[in-house]
């Protein structure tokens, strides 16, 4: 293979529909600094060539609640842009009925249990009939429409786009007619607006004529006046009013308003447009409105204005800089001089600084695009793409599955630092209590509350017909595992008594009326259950036993911190009689279902049995071998292929193995086969799942802590031979930073953030070590034990490790 170094790169292209050619090379007009302790330029994607396709090219930027789509596009630039609210369906549509039975079916559910009992298997198709129902006015996630800019150069030469992941800022320059033009892009989570800066190296060169469209599903008024673009309507199918407002503010040079709502500049030394935009969306069942968008859009945009741009970027990244510089990873790599997407065309998996170049981005990346899509102060959490979708019709609603794929976008967030990115998800899941508590009554007829196979902001809790993707009722057991493990992080018993038990509590009571005895040994099982997308209904398939496992685990684990004997007791006496979803078959493998079905020839993209081991911690090779072996006889039989979220999932199920080059290895698979130009996960198409899930496989081989101890170096990869890794977290409030040489720990660092025992794994305490107490050097009293480690830490101090 070429050595990237030495490749050409310069090449010669003609913008489609613009007639402007043009021409790049490899110099860059500007290095980025990523996080700290990275080299500079270690953490940029760049490009020489403008986006043509908004999937594969375009470059996200975001705050949680606007996101943006940046072409670099020379003479006609389209910045398509969205507001994580604006969705079609829900209540004003017609026939929305949350996914609750229209009528009601006295006796469906019962008549499908007895069905399994007699048959111990029923087709999917037959489930679907006797539960399942059309799906009405259930509505997706809407682009609310494009920022385009009509400029006037034609031809441009030494072009580069980039995306600076260490500021958040995307840029674009490029040289035309001996001017050098640079534009900057970024999301602003402190003033909640999307930025554009338009500059040029000589005076009065930056002109061009700004509009902004949107799709035509909806109703819209367009004007433009004092260099302000409003556009304002409702969504046709369900009334929900919009309102978007660009500003568009001039250093030097003239600014017309037009009568068809656009605005021209010319003569310009410098120019930003600014764009603010909101819906009357309230996340409050069952009407789901609040108030007219109109003010608060309009106070966002003029705050926003009054503020000098060098201010608006300064704030912009201290504020992105405060997540995304807690954590850096050196694993030897060298980002070499070549565009991003030659750099992911030329990736082998091998043992290259460049290689290892990619894998640390990619990992960065998905940090950087949580940052982007999910923040404290954001309406919803991160959905099957973040906070971006051109369509209005998108891929699967751009909804949020809740059969793995919403809780996969927030594996990394607690391991990687980002544990404030969590608030969506927590508002989300308090918000489906209401809605899910009718289609617990009305389906059901227990307390608590349900969720099923996927959702939407308008608290659809219930079903829908397609039979391999209707019924999961496991899903806010799922969903609890979140907000417990959220704690077990940061150990903040407020949290855990205010938010996460209350929302436990209820699922597990839900899960207590709803499990049934299995004629065939007495065990309480889920009836009827049915493993993703995957064979035929039953009772007791593994995934339903494993997560209604792990809620009750997590719960009893709860009640006793906080003192709740009653819950804790009966939630306790039901967990030993439940069966666990954990049983070997009869070629070695971990079962999927109850009954001993699963084909060695199966390669299904789903490995949902394998939740005990990840997420879970029903499985590790430490405390359950035998299970872990079974589990790992699974995972070879189903293959190392799949989609994109599939992959990302297989990387953290190897880590926990603590095989780390297996791991490696689906990291190399979904880099080479499921990862678009624009380092996003695709399934195919575009989901953002994979990218997050990636990041967490990575924390997963450096760093384990979901048993009693803190594993350092659990699944290190042979090609990740030395290295450096700060700011991970583990849970009981742990911070930990690493340092290794030839595939062995040389320094270990855990800062405390409470008092209380502390357990360390990793074959360094297997010999002669010092622990030493960072503020003060002192030698650190501690009882080793094989390769483990224990002492007692105390708040805020630095716990350094390293070999006598």
């Amino acid at each position: 293979m070429q050595s990237l170094t030495n490749r050409a790169v310069s090449r010669r292209t003609v913008l489609a529909g613009t007639g402007a050619a043009v021409v790049a090379s490899a110099a860059a007009p500007r290095v980025a600094l990523g996080a700290p302790g990275e080299k500079p330029g270690a953490l940029t994607l760049w490009y020489d060539e403008p986006a043509a396709d908004w999937e594969s090219q375009a470059l996200p930027i975001g705050n949680g609640t606007l996101g943006a789509m940046v072409f670099g596009q020379v003479s006609a630039e389209s910045i398509q842009f969205n507001e994580k609210t604006l969705w079609s369906g829900g209540p004003g549509s017609e026939g929305y009925d949350f996914g609750n039975w229209r009528e009601p079916r006295p006796g469906a559910l019962a008549g499908v249990q007895q069905a399994i009992n007699e048959r111990e298997r029923v087709a999917p198709e037959e489930v679907a009939a006797a539960l399942g129902q059309a799906r009405y006015g259930y509505g997706s996630y809407q682009s609310f429409g494009d920022l385009t800019l009509t400029l006037a150069e034609t031809t441009a030469t030494d072009y580069r786009r980039e995306l600076d992941l260490g500021t958040a800022v995307a840029r674009v320059s490029y040289a035309a007619d001996g001017v050098r033009h640079l534009r900057e892009h970024f999301v602003s989570n402190p003033d909640r607006v999307i930025v554009v800066r338009l500059s040029a190296s000589e005076p009065g060169r930056v002109a061009f004529t700004a509009a902004v469209a949107v799709p035509a599903n909806r109703t819209a008024t367009t004007t433009a006046r004092n260099g302000r673009i409003t556009v304002a309507g409702a969504l046709i199918d369900n009334g929900l009013r919009f309102e978007g407002q660009a500003r568009i503010l001039t250093s030097g040079g003239t600014r017309t308003d037009n009568a068809d709502g656009s605005v021209t500049v010319a003569g310009a030394d410098r120019a930003t447009i600014l764009i603010a935009a909101g819906t009357d969306y309230s996340d409050e069942y069952p009407s789901y409105r609040g108030t007219d968008p109109h003010r608060r859009v309009t106070a966002d945009l003029d705050r926003a204005a009054a503020r000098p741009y060098e201010k608006l970027l300064a704030a912009h990244v201290r504020d992105h800089r405060s997540l995304f510089g807690r954590v850096s990873l050196d694993i030897g790599q060298e980002m070499p001089p070549v565009p991003t997407d030659e750099l992911l065309a030329a990736y082998q998996g091998a043992d290259s600084p460049a290689d290892r170049a990619l894998e640390a981005l990619f990992f960065q990346y998905g940090r950087y695009l949580l940052i982007a899509s999910s923040r404290d102060n954001a309406a919803l959490p991160a959905n099957l793409q973040g906070v971006w979708n051109k369509y209005d019709a998108a891929p699967w609603s751009a909804d949020y599955h809740v059969n793995i794929n919403l809780q996969m976008n927030y594996w990394p967030a607690d391991p990687a630092n980002l544990g404030d990115t969590t608030g969506p998800l927590f508002d989300f899941v308090d918000a489906l209590r209401a809605p899910g508590a009718v289609t617990a009554k009305e389906m059901f007829g227990n307390p608590g509350f349900a969720v099923h196979n996927e959702t939407n902001p308008y608290g659809f809790t219930g079903v829908h017909d397609w039979p391999t993707a209707f019924w999961f009722p496991e899903a806010a057991a799922w969903l609890c595992q979140h907000l417990y493990d959220h704690y077990r992080f940061t150990l903040d018993r407020r949290f855990l008594r205010d938010r996460a038990y209350p929302v436990m509590r209820d699922v597990a009571r839900f899960w207590l009326d709803e499990l049934v005895v299995d004629p065939r040994d007495g065990t309480l099982v889920c009836s009827p259950s049915y493993s993703p997308e995957h064979g035929d209904f039953s009772a007791g398939a593994s995934m339903s036993q494993q997560i209604v496992f792990d809620l009750f685990t997590n719960v009893v684990e709860a009640a006793t911190v906080l003192g709740d004997k009653r819950v804790r007791n009966e939630v306790a006496a039901a967990l030993k009689r439940l069966d666990p979803g954990t049983r070997i078959g009869s070629w070695g493998q971990l079962q999927e279902w109850k009954g001993d079905w699963d084909d060695p020839a199966d390669d299904h993209r789903h490995v949902s049995h394998l939740y005990a081991l990840h997420p879970g911690r029903q499985i590790s090779p430490a405390a359950t071998p035998e299970f872990a072996r079974a589990a790992e006889v699974s995972l070879r039989a189903r293959g190392d292929g799949g989609t994109g979220w599939s992959k990302a999932w297989k990387i953290n199920f190897w880590a926990r193995l603590l095989d780390g080059d297996h791991a490696h290895l689906m990291l190399s698979e979904q880099l080479k086969t499921s990862t678009l130009t624009n380092l996003w996960d695709t399934h195919p198409p575009f989901q953002i799942d994979g990218n997050f899930g990636a990041t967490s496989g990575v924390i997963e081989m450096l760093l384990q802590s979901h048993g009693d101890e803190t594993h350092i170096l659990p699944a290190l990869p042979s090609v990740w031979a030395r290295g450096r890794v700060s700011g991970l977290r583990a849970r009981g409030d742990l911070t930990v930073d690493i340092a290794w040489e030839a595939g062995a720990a040389r320094e270990i660092a855990v800062t405390a953030g409470q008092a209380g025992p502390v357990t360390l794994r990793n074959a360094l305490f297997g010999s002669a070590f010092r622990l030493a107490d960072g503020n003060s050097a002192r030698t650190v009293a501690a009882s080793p034990s094989g390769d483990r480690v224990s002492f007692s830490a105390r708040p805020g101090v630095r716990y350094v490790v390293t070999p006598a």
